[in-house]
């Protein structure tokens, strides 16, 4: 049983459409998503000592999700703006990322040796610790970054080696874009797996051999709030590939060229990444059903 993660930033959405405030974050989500997967998660990350760290906090406990390794600082929890149109979201981040930006965690010695008893450790682009991802790759642990829709060449140039696993959201570029740039990330910058979803035109897999698609689950029901879609999907993905990787791993570590043949092992890995995709879709249209990225909703 895979144990997961999440490592840097944690949010409250204002959701000015409906008047309630959620907590959030890319990696406070990946833990929270996985811990709804049925996986063991943690989450450290800098909290602030206002009201709205108090609703994330609840949260936590309420889901059983480990924070004790979180640091506490005085000052703001991040505050993004949320609008709701249709069950579709624009934001706008209202405090500058709050104490995760102007006071980003540390990757102590301790910490690192409480991160490796994990599996995978998730952050991303909001959490401002680029600077000590490559101490969590060297100690063994995959990394999996979120650019979310924030990127320059300059930024793949220097996050890319300190990690494994790259995620963007899409966006409003083409396929031959995102493509174009997937395959750079694992050809020029050497990532092991490079993932993109794009809203209702899906999601887009490269592991360096081929290219994946899958369009997302249509809804039997009208969408309540796409808030989190992407995480969910990345998180649902990464747990089925990791988690049915390791079978595979097991059964190579003794004999592995004589186990299977090349062409066998792509096929494996084909069935893999369709099958992660799906529990991807899945995650993604479950959570689309609910309010903010997981509820716990408060009202203004």
């Amino acid at each position: 049983m895979l144990r997961l993660i999440g490592v840097g930033d944690n949010v409250v959405d204002y959701n000015y459409t409906k008047r309630m405030i959620y907590p959030g974050g890319n990696s406070l989500n990946f833990a929270v998503y996985g811990k709804q997967l049925g996986y063991e998660t943690a989450y450290v990350g800098v909290l602030g000592t206002d009201k709205e760290s108090q609703i994330i906090v609840n949260a936590m406990q309420n889901e059983k999700i480990d924070i004790s390794r979180c640091v506490i600082q005085d000052g703001e929890t991040g505050r993004c703006g949320i609008h709701l149109n249709e069950g579709d979201r624009t934001i706008v981040d209202e405090n500058d990322a709050g104490v995760v930006k102007s006071h980003p965690l540390r990757i102590t010695r301790d910490l690192l040796e409480y991160i490796k008893t994990f599996d995978i450790a998730h952050s991303s682009c909001f959490s401002y610790i680029e600077d000590q991802l490559s101490i969590i790759k060297e100690a063994g642990i995959p990394v999996l970054y979120d650019f979310s829709d924030v990127w320059e060449e300059e930024t793949l140039d220097e996050v890319c080696p300190s990690i494994s696993i790259a995620f963007f959201s899409g966006k409003n570029l083409s396929e031959e874009e995102l493509k174009r740039l997937l395959k750079k990330i694992i050809e020029t910058h050497g990532c092991m797996l490079a993932v993109t979803t794009i809203g209702v035109r899906g999601a887009i897999v490269y592991n360096g051999r081929k290219f994946y698609k899958k369009l997302p689950y249509n809804f039997k029901e009208a969408v309540i709030d796409t808030t989190g879609a992407g995480d969910s999907w990345i998180t649902a993905f990464i747990c089925s590939y990791f988690e049915n990787k390791k079978v595979l791993d097991r059964m190579l570590k003794d004999n592995p060229e004589k186990f299977l043949r090349q062409e066998d092992k792509d096929d494996f890995y084909d069935h893999l990444i369709e099958l992660s995709m799906c529990e991807g879709n899945m995650l993604a249209r479950r959570n689309c059903l609910v309010e903010g990225s997981f509820g716990y909703g408060v009202e203004m």
